[in-house]
Parts: C-alpha cells; structure tokens; sequence
C-alpha cells in the first residue's frame, strides 16, 4: 500500500480566498457611507460654504457656487441644522468673526511720503460765504490730503487715482483698498473698524469711497436678512449712512463713486439696487457727493460695454470677467473723480 502524506492545512486554507462578492459589498458599503458623510457635511455646512462663495473676488466661479448651493443652504437653514454647526464652534472654541484673507492693498501716491497725522483744520460755525476753505486751494507746501478706500474695485480705481491726484504735485494720496470685501459681512472684515483707524493716521480732508461689488448677500443673523427684501434694503441703507457718517465725522469731504453696470444682468441689476441706495442716502447728508459711475464706464443709457470712445479713440475700460476694471478704465473713472473735487467740492486742482 502506498502511503499518501498530506501536509498540514492551514487554517486560510480551509476556509479558502474571500468570496468576490464579499468584496464587492464591503466596497459598496464603504462608497455609500462616503457619500453619506459627505452629504450629511455639505447640508450642514452649506450657509459656511455660500458664505465663503459670497466674500469670494465676484466672477464666473462665484456664481456658479452660489448657484449650486443656495439650494443647499436653504434647506439647512430651514431644518435649523446651521444651528448645529454654530453650537458645534462654540463648543471647539472656533469663531467665524475674523477678518478674511483677501489681498490688502495700501499704497500712497508717488512723490509723497507717509502723511504725518496732524490735526484737521476746522471751520468756523461763523465763516462767511465768501470765505475759501484751505482745502479747496491746496499747495505743494500745503497739500490737499486725500483718502482711497474700497473693495476690488475700489483698488482698481485708487490705483489711477492715487497716482494722478499725487501728479498734480499738490496732493498727498492714499488708497487703502481689501478685496472681497463690503458692508454687508463685518465679520469677514470691518470696514467701519477699519476707516476709523485710519482717520487720525492719514488726517483726511477728502474720502473717495468705491464699495459694494461683493454686498449683494444676505445679512447673518439670528434672524437672517434676505437680500433683495425691504427689510434688507433698509438694513444696508442704515449701514451706508452710517459709513458716511463716520468718513465726514472729522470734517472730510466725502465723495461716494457708485457701481458700473456689469456684463451679468442679475448682477448688474443688483448693483442698480445698491447704486440707487447711495445716490439716496448721499443726498441725506449735505458732506457726500454722489458719483454715478453707470454712465463713465457704461454706454450713454447704463448698459455695459467693454469699450468706450474717449478723446476719439477706443479704451478698454473692463476687464475679460465683465466685473472688474481694467486700467483704462480706472483712468477714465479717476478723470471723472477729479472733475467731481473740481466742480462739486470747487477744489483748485492744476489741469
């Protein structure tokens, strides 16, 4: 008889390879719980995220966030899960009121240096008519002092701005300009908190303002503000006052340059509502002049175009996002600004 020696079966032996479909569950269910998590995520953090898409630089990728997820949003707002994730912070110690991190931009004009804070020269309750304030004929010894701020936009007007204004040789200018920015989100960054320190650092006697490209966006609560209601309208007018307010308090002038039309129409529409806030609210205090801007950078009826005719030739004065402002554009927008210093605020500025 022949013997037969088998070997030792090991226990992964016997029970042999895994069973394929076993494999392919196991995989199955680790997707769907993927998925799972991550749509348990995304509704509850979609105001965080609609937010972030709100203060982002405005163009094609922000509006395709925001569309996507509105949606979302609203229906974590109206489930109250957004409550969720605001005790959640609290509990971690995380808190979403801390400035953004868009680029900051504060420049001065060339041929200038720092502008030495001094004290504002007040006028007398008492002057007469005929008296010329010392502002409106300011010299190179004795120059005008002139504040920039604002958004994206802002920046790309200031940057002309400061320039040309600090080319009259007469001028010491300033532009303190953050993207992303607006009134709408001081949690994001405080523009109120921001202009008051300024004030006594560069002692104004003129504030240029261009914001709101990014305002468009509900007011945070508890309760939320929808834009586009009343009752938002209403909410922002009191922080536009407001910020007039603050920007004359030391006895500046204040010129507030409104939005240009813009290449999409619901945005354009929206910078129509704010423009139509500023020109109101200007017209409230006897310090600010309105500059429509619909005009300066739009076709003769506010529409938008990429390209004007200035002095019988073709600028480009938009940039490719149809948003922004392109440099020409900023040239023919800072024109504009110091036509307003000469002929509204009768400021003696060299041609």
């Amino acid at each position: 008889m022949t013997s037969i020696h088998q070997h030792p079966v090991s226990e992964d032996e016997r029970q042999g390879p895994p069973s394929p479909a076993r494999r392919r569950l196991t995989w199955t269910r680790a997707l769907w719980i993927t998925l799972a998590a991550f749509g348990i995520w995304l509704l509850l953090d979609a105001p965080t995220l609609q937010h972030n898409a709100k203060v982002s630089p405005v163009g094609t990728r922000r509006t395709v966030s925001l569309d996507v997820l509105g949606p979302i949003a609203a229906v974590s707002r109206g489930l109250g899960l957004s409550h969720v994730v605001s005790i959640g912070d609290g509990i971690i110690g995380r808190s979403g009121n801390q400035p953004g991190n868009g680029s900051a931009v504060l420049t001065e004009g060339p041929h200038h240096g720092s502008p030495t804070p001094t004290t504002a020269p007040k006028q007398s309750p008492t002057a007469t008519s005929t008296t010329v304030p010392a502002y409106q004929s300011p010299t190179a010894a004795a120059p005008l002092r002139v504040l920039v701020v604002g958004d994206s936009l802002g920046i790309d007007l200031g940057d002309s701005l400061v320039n040309d204004l600090a080319n009259t040789g007469v001028v010491t200018a300033t532009l303190d300009g953050k993207e992303s920015t607006g009134l709408t989100r001081p949690d994001y960054y405080n523009w109120p908190a921001e202009l008051q320190a300024d004030l006594p650092k560069y002692d104004p006697q003129v504030v240029v303002i261009m914001v709101g490209a990014n305002d468009p966006q509900d007011f945070p609560g508890p309760p939320d503000i929808p834009y586009g209601t009343p009752a938002w309208n209403a909410a922002y007018s009191e922080r536009v006052q407001s910020f007039m307010t603050l920007a004359s308090s030391t006895g500046a002038k204040v010129v507030w340059v409104g939005m240009p039309p813009m290449q999409s129409p619901g945005l354009s529409a929206a910078m129509a509502n704010l423009d139509s806030i500023y020109q109101a609210d200007a017209a409230k205090n006897p310090a600010v002049t309105y500059l429509s801007s619909l005009t300066i950078l739009g076709t003769p009826q506010g529409q938008f175009t990429p390209f004007i005719t200035a002095n019988g030739q073709e600028v480009n004065i938009r940039e490719p996002d149809g948003t922004h402002i392109s440099p020409g554009g900023g040239e023919v927008l800072s024109q504009a600004v110091m036509g307003t210093l000469r002929s509204q605020l009768h400021i003696n500025l060299p041609a």
